[in-house]
């Protein structure tokens, strides 16, 4: 009976400890957590001039020239990784990446999901046609019998849902680009940032150009809910803000008129 109590006194005192380092490890936050793995994961995808790739394949951007200079104050390196944009909340709760930071717009689903910082850029969701049509695109109503393509998963989505029209969701916002361009959608509907980085003179897409803006948004960072990053995030821009840095990134992309105050 005796051996009996003791050994019930051992598991329960094992299971104390086990809850207890669970507890530790959870309540040490996400800085933590990354400050010790040595590499800060960033969620993106390729987004001009928000993340993409230079000519020697380096992901350069606004967005991802920002977060380098957070993984530098981390005291850690950082790693850009290409995601599905439409699974963007599992790959941050399963830890694939430690934060999404890809010109994201604030949404209700994503201010639910995750903590997210303060918004740091404006934004609108516009439509992109061929120059050809672009004249009669004046408003809402004069778009809606074109046949769209949106990002999966993405606020360009959202706004064709919202306002009924025919969409075909597409993996990125480049390839609902490249759908207008083969003549298999008519317009796409994409971040206004992203259009005055790809279409129109010198550019890939020469023979587009972006009309009608169908939202007004703003971008935000996420992390994953509950994570004291956000708020390190937050505290790093308003840092940049104060000593220029954010202004003379945001210049070297096009980008400054947008910037929050």
């Amino acid at each position: 009976m005796y051996k009996k109590i003791i050994g019930m006194t051992m598991a329960a005192m094992m299971a104390a400890l086990m809850l207890s380092g669970c507890g530790a490890g959870s309540s040490s936050g996400d800085m933590d957590y990354i400050k010790n793995k040595g590499e800060f994961i960033v969620g993106i995808t390729d987004f001009a001039p928000m993340d993409y790739k230079d000519e020697s394949g380096e992901w350069v951007g606004f967005d991802a020239d920002l977060a380098r200079k957070v993984g530098e104050d981390l005291g850690v390196e950082v790693k850009f990784v290409e995601i599905d944009w439409d699974n963007k909340i599992l790959e941050l709760d399963n830890k694939s990446v430690d934060v999404i930071w890809n010109g994201m717009t604030l949404t209700d689903e994503v201010a639910s999901a995750m903590a997210c910082t303060k918004p740091y850029l404006n934004n609108a969701q516009t439509v992109v046609v061929k120059k050809d049509v672009a004249s009669q695109c004046t408003d809402v109503d004069s778009v809606k019998g074109f046949k769209y393509a949106v990002e999966a998963g993405s606020a360009g989505e959202a706004a064709a849902e919202e306002n009924g029209f025919d969409f075909t969701a597409v993996a990125s916002q480049s390839a609902a680009l490249m759908e207008i361009d083969a003549g298999t959608s008519d317009a796409a509907i994409i971040d206004s940032l992203m259009a005055g980085a790809m279409v129109g003179e010198g550019t890939s897409y020469d023979n587009m150009t972006n009309t009608i803006n169908l939202t007004t948004e703003e971008y935000v960072v996420g992390c994953r809910k509950g994570s004291d990053l956000a708020a390190f995030i937050d505290s790093e821009i308003e840092k940049f803000k104060k000593d220029g840095s954010l202004r003379t990134i945001a210049e070297e992309y096009g980008v400054q008129e947008a910037l929050v105050d």
